[in-house]
């Protein structure tokens, strides 16, 4: 695995942070929070006489600045539909800046805390919020951000994995043979779901990316915002036994459907998008192992233990992939 290459946020530091922040003429107070990310890198800033904001400085190289203001242009219009996300702020007209080299951007900074998704008031709360966030979504599509489909989340990661990644030799062959079953699993349940629509989508929607109030959820980070099938942004929500996910998902998309009809098909895709979901992940993680981030976050990456696991794991999915979707459980 390579790990060469200079880090892509070498030069970040936190005097860096501060002068960017105050090119736009703002007057920090030098106050500086790391928060949790690892593909941006995001902070919390002390800003003098004003509350705190936070700044997300883009990975370079990841997406292209087209890419980031079509996120950004999608954020602000759900946030002036009145659909709780938190969209980047302007400056001088304008929500991407470039500082020192580095790209970013500057949010309010909104709290909450993780919702309880074993409530099934809280799953149609967050379904109704859902559906008009996916309601706006269909309206027009993504022209420069790609689509989340078998390719890009399935194929070209598990090409990445076995051409990259320090796989233990007694393991690549039956990796390789795993992802290949896993991958035409995948395929077969996109042929059941026939052609499924692709709209705006969250694209990462876990409860990390939504944050609880008395006031219902409000959703941050559409970093990962992509075109694909609307249950992307739902299957995240489901956990536990075939017959818990079903109920779960009934609450969702209880509240989903006052606003958005959801092609239940796209249920055929489910286990699908979990799949992919498994193999894009550990290409992530293969991918960022330069970043001095990656091995201090996920140590338990790249042993041979992790290995063996994700073998294990594709393993199960491969069965459940060709199991009957939740609606008829």
């Amino acid at each position: 695995m390579q790990t060469h290459q200079t880090p892509p946020f070498a030069g970040l530091t936190p005097d860096a942070i501060l002068d960017a922040v105050d090119s736009l003429g703002l007057y920090s107070s030098g106050s500086l929070l790391a928060l949790n990310s690892y593909e941006n890198r995001v902070y919390q800033i002390g800003i003098d006489d004003a509350a705190p904001l936070v700044a997300k400085f883009y990975r370079p190289e990841r997406w292209s600045d087209e890419q980031i203001l079509e996120e950004h242009a999608f954020s602000l219009e759900l946030a002036g539909r009145e659909i709780p996300v938190v969209p980047p702020l302007a400056f001088n007209g304008a929500t991407l800046h470039h500082h020192g080299g580095f790209r970013f951007a500057l949010f309010p900074r909104r709290g909450g805390r993780v919702p309880e998704l074993g409530d099934a008031r809280t799953l149609e709360w967050i379904g109704r919020f859902l559906g008009r966030i996916h309601a706006l979504g269909r309206v027009e599509g993504y022209e420069r951000r790609p689509a989340l489909d078998a390719d890009s989340f399935g194929r070209e990661p598990a090409d990445y994995l076995l051409q990259h990644a320090d796989l233990p030799p007694e393991l690549r062959e039956v990796f390789r043979g795993v992802l290949e079953q896993a991958l035409a699993g995948v395929d077969r349940a996109y042929q059941r779901a026939g052609a499924v629509s692709a709209l705006r989508l969250h694209g990462d929607c876990h409860v990390g990316n939504m944050l609880w109030t008395d006031d219902g959820p409000h959703f941050v980070d559409f970093d990962d915002s992509r075109m694909g099938p609307a249950v992307q942004d739902l299957w995240m929500l489901l956990s536990g036994s075939r017959e818990e996910q079903s109920a779960q998902l009934a609450e969702v998309l209880a509240g989903y459907e006052d606003f958005c009809e959801f092609d239940l098909r796209e249920l055929h895709l489910l286990e699908a998008l979990r799949t992919l979901r498994l193999i894009h992940y550990s290409a992530w993680l293969a991918r960022r192992w330069h970043d001095p981030a990656f091995p201090v976050a996920f140590p338990w990456f790249n042993s041979q233990r992790y290995w063996e696991e994700q073998i294990l794991t594709l393993r199960e999915q491969i069965a459940l992939l060709d199991e009957p979707p939740l609606w008829s459980a």
